[in-house]
């Protein structure tokens, strides 16, 4: 008889990557429970997996008790955060309460219902402006707005949290997620939608006029930003091993997810243009305040710790399984 897997609480898990993290711990064989307060998340994507889904908040601790009474959980994936810059600047408090409070409050309920495993959806934008390039794991952490300012206090929450308690974490900051699940039963659906791909897939379906270059004189070979695009399957996958890991004893680490190498935003288009076949209308407009030129991680961390290596690096890929998704989604127009 196989071993049966523990279970694991995914938050957030009806979001955009939390669903991919969830068909990932699904198909390992290990149980999984979603708490998503569907504020970005969608409840078919996750009833769709035949996952049991528990509509609350995380700053719910009677909720967060019970739960963890009624079920038997063995580690936590928190993917529940606000992750809008630009609203984060002008929401201060909804992020700060949201993301950091948030996280307190299931810290503490994991405590005290000896649970003591958890991985982090961190972000490289803890970084700031890079100041090397790939960006390393010990590169000064400096961030330039309030999204990126609650991820790093929660970094240095769960590191005082483990010397003092026990509570073993796995961070992982992680670049530009992109792509869909290869099969099309998940994709990227945001509300409003911010990401630079599926807005270029929407604007190659006709559900938008054009595509915005914010900036065209950066100091890159075509000058506009670059970005590491990582396939959101391959940030699944580092997310599962990033729980066996931690399962099996590992001590508390923070890891970039990237490729590793970056692509910039007329590309990306380009591959769009190749990808689809359809023409996209590109409007160069003035650069947008906080963008670094260039953004790229180092993951030998990642692959040398926990064995990860990307399976869908190649930007092509990451394109096309969009746009499979995206004429699932929309339909053909």
């Amino acid at each position: 008889m196989a071993e049966t897997k523990p279970m694991i609480l995914v938050t957030g898990g009806a979001g955009y990557i939390g669903s991919h993290a969830v068909l990932a711990l699904q198909e390992a064989g290990y149980g999984v429970v979603v708490l998503d307060n569907l504020v970005y998340g969608h409840r078919e994507l996750v009833e769709a997996l035949g996952v049991k889904l528990i509509v609350g908040d995380t700053s719910d601790r009677p909720l967060l008790d019970q739960l963890f009474a009624d079920h038997p959980i063995a580690a936590v994936m928190h993917f529940a955060a606000y992750a809008y810059v630009g609203e984060s600047v002008t929401e201060p408090a909804k992020y700060y309460q949201n993301n950091v409070v948030g996280t307190l409050t299931l810290l503490d309920a994991m405590r005290a219902a000896g649970v003591n495993c958890f991985v982090f959806s961190s972000t490289c934008a803890t970084y700031g402006i890079p100041q090397t390039l790939p960006i390393p794991e010990t590169h000064p952490q400096d961030p330039i707005n309030p999204y990126g300012q609650t991820k790093l206090m929660v970094e240095k929450i769960l590191d005082d949290y483990d010397r003092a308690y026990g509570l073993r974490s796995v961070r992982f900051r992680y670049f530009n997620a992109a792509g869909a699940d290869p099969n099309s039963r998940l994709g990227e659906d945001h509300n409003p939608e911010t990401h630079l791909i599926p807005l270029i897939l929407d604007a190659a379906m006709g559900r938008r006029d054009n595509i915005a270059i914010f900036g065209t004189d950066y100091p890159t070979p075509d000058g506009t930003c670059i970005r590491d695009y990582i396939h959101v399957t391959d940030l699944a996958a580092a997310h599962l091993l990033g729980i066996d890991y931690l399962l099996q004893g590992g001590k508390t680490e923070v890891l970039n997810l990237g490729n590793g190498n970056g692509f910039s935003v007329r590309e990306v288009i380009e591959q769009v243009r190749q990808t689809t076949g359809r023409d996209v209308v590109a409007v160069e407009c003035d650069r947008r305040p906080g963008d670094p030129p260039v953004l790229v991680g180092s993951c030998e961390k990642a692959q040398n710790i926990l064995g990860w290596q990307p399976r869908y690096g190649d930007l092509g890929q990451i394109v096309a399984h969009a746009w499979q998704w995206h004429q699932k989604r929309y339909g053909q127009h």
